[in-house]
């Protein structure tokens, strides 16, 4: 599998690949997760093509594929190999037939479903397939399948495979201008929501402005005309379809009063991008959210090279000022991520108050500069040039 556009190409997502491979072997039904337009069907293809037994594959948004499966138990009962269900959460009623499938001894199929929408959005996913479903969730394209030396590019058109290798920044910012609109106004609605199109819209604009700040509930709604349980249920349909990102807070027994509210995210540069109104890298440099894009697309890089799960990353601040922009509880340690628009970043009192009041291993400070070096006691410098490489260190090698 290759994404090709007229200026370059790259890398397969053949790690994504390798995980998929290795949760069919082990579940008789894994679920590929991820927005509309990521990549889950080419993927999908490319884990069919080398598959060692027959395939067969449904499309849930071709009508004739929808008829063959009116009774799917009948249908899906005699297969035998891989079978691929493209696009599952229009078919939610599937799921309890899956559950009778994959309690078969010694059965004959392994089922790999392809959803736009998370197991909490898609409840009888969750509900038919408790212990049965392995999920794998594939992001939009990371740093690691782009390389290093295209990080502007995937920073200003963000990872959809479509916006990333168009020929040109104005024809990337149209596909993301439409990918939006067909969101909103389609997309959703087969997830059977009934929030008028508009409002979300006007919704997820609005969210943009708020990009990687702590949430009130309350003040978008009153600028929407609404309660808080609605804009929180409007931002819960968002998440659920992979398109933002909640970063709960870190808070635990401390003296410090901490802020217990959750920031918001989009999930992808290029989306918040459009949404404000940024084609190029020139409006980009000039525009007042620059910090806030480059602490989401880093954000996503370094969660993505951590292999970290989304109940594993928190953000921590207090009513005093100190805060920590990314906190990664995972394997026993607690690792702080800063992110940092500038090319000479400082040790700041906040960082240290970071270390000392949460017990950080380690705390790196992503940066626009071309070096890494070290700060301070556990604390380093990472340039965002050399993310993967140098955010593979371990406080083992770090001074203390």
């Amino acid at each position: 599998m290759v994404f090709q556009g007229t200026l370059f190409e790259v890398s397969p997502r053949e790690r994504h690949a390798t995980e998929l491979r290795r949760l069919l072997r082990a579940y008789q039904v894994v679920a590929l997760l991820g927005a509309r337009q990521v990549g889950k069907s080419t993927l999908a293809r490319v884990v069919a093509e080398a598959w060692p037994s027959p395939v067969n594959w449904f499309d849930l948004e071709d009508d004739a594929d929808v008829a063959r499966l009116a009774a799917p138990g009948l249908v899906l009962g005699p297969l035998r190999g891989l079978v691929v269900l493209d696009e599952v959460q229009r078919r939610p009623e599937l799921f309890p037939a899956l559950r009778v499938l994959a309690d078969r001894p010694r059965a004959p199929a392994r089922f790999l479903v392809l959803g736009s929408a998370t197991p909490e959005l898609l409840k009888q996913s969750s509900e038919s397939l408790a212990g049965r479903v392995a999920f794998h969730h594939l992001p939009p394209l990371t740093l690691d399948e782009t390389g290093l030396r295209d990080l502007r590019r995937l920073w200003l058109r963000g990872g959809f495979p479509r916006a990333y290798t168009a020929r040109s920044d104005a024809e990337s910012a149209e596909w993301r201008r439409g990918f939006a609109k067909t969101f909103i106004e389609r997309d959703l609605r087969q997830l059977g929501t009934t929030i008028p199109a508009q409002a979300l819209s006007r919704f997820w604009s609005m969210l943009a402005h708020v990009h990687g700040n702590v949430i009130n509930w309350a003040e978008l709604g009153r600028s929407l005309g609404v309660g808080d349980m609605t804009v929180r249920r409007y931002f819960d349909l968002l998440a659920g379809t992979y398109v933002m990102r909640e970063l709960k807070p870190w808070h635990e027994n401390l003296t410090k009063r901490q802020v217990k509210q959750p920031k918001v995210y989009f999930a992808d540069s290029g989306l918040l991008h459009t949404h404000l109104d940024i084609e190029t890298h020139e409006q980009l440099d000039r525009h007042p959210s620059l910090g806030a894009s480059w602490e989401g697309f880093c954000m996503e890089q370094v969660i993505a090279a951590l292999g970290a799960r989304p109940e594993q990353c928190f953000f921590w601040a207090t009513h005093a000022g100190a805060e920590l922009d990314l906190l990664v509880t995972a394997a026993g340690r607690r690792r702080g991520i800063e992110f940092k628009r500038t090319d000479a970043p400082k040790l700041t009192p906040s960082m240290r108050i970071a270390i000392d009041d949460l017990k950080l291993d380690s705390l790196d400070v992503v940066h626009a500069g071309e070096h890494t070096f070290t700060l301070g006691p556990k604390v380093r410098a990472v340039a965002a040039g050399r993310l993967l490489t140098d955010l593979a260190g371990t406080t083992a090698r770090r001074p203390r």
